[in-house]
């Protein structure tokens, strides 16, 4: 596949994903795309060298926190997000999982088994994980799992 059409396919992915107009935030080069060689799917998708996220069987993304941080800058991205407390920023940087009565705010993208980036009350990504429950649920429930972790800052 040529540059341009690796591309055109990762903006459609990360559009798709996570909102209309996320992938305007990425740069135009850098990115190359690793393909399984049985079913000709992507595979992993790298930045300038670096791992940004990987691409699970059924077509989603598995973020690194490295990828989640270049999304974040958009504002469309933001509603893919949770944002925690003070108090768990530091556990969710050692990437343990973020309970629901340290969830301040939600993004309104947010479904259960979905992507989400963690982020503290300055926006910046503390880390990735699939949600347990909708974001509206998240909102209002005081115990429980909101977010398993699969990768922190620190980690």
């Amino acid at each position: 596949m040529s540059l341009s059409s690796d591309a055109r396919r990762l903006s459609l992915m990360v559009d798709y994903l996570f909102g209309e107009g996320v992938s305007r935030t990425l740069p135009d080069r850098g990115f190359r795309l690793y393909f399984s060689r049985r079913s000709g799917r992507v595979k992993l998708v790298h930045y300038e060298g670096r791992l940004f996220a990987t691409v699970k069987p059924n077509g989603a993304f598995a973020l690194t926190v490295y990828g989640a941080a270049m999304l974040s800058r958009s504002p469309r991205f933001r509603q893919n997000c949770v944002s925690v407390s003070d108090d768990a920023v530091r556990f969710v940087r050692g990437g343990k999982s973020v309970f629901c009565k340290f969830v301040s705010r939600v993004g309104k993208n947010i479904r259960p088994r979905g992507e989400v980036a963690v982020v503290d009350r300055k926006g910046r990504v503390v880390g990735v994980g699939t949600a347990v429950l909708s974001g509206a649920h998240m909102a209002l429930f005081k115990s429980g799992v909101a977010v398993k972790v699969r990768a922190g800052l620190e980690q």
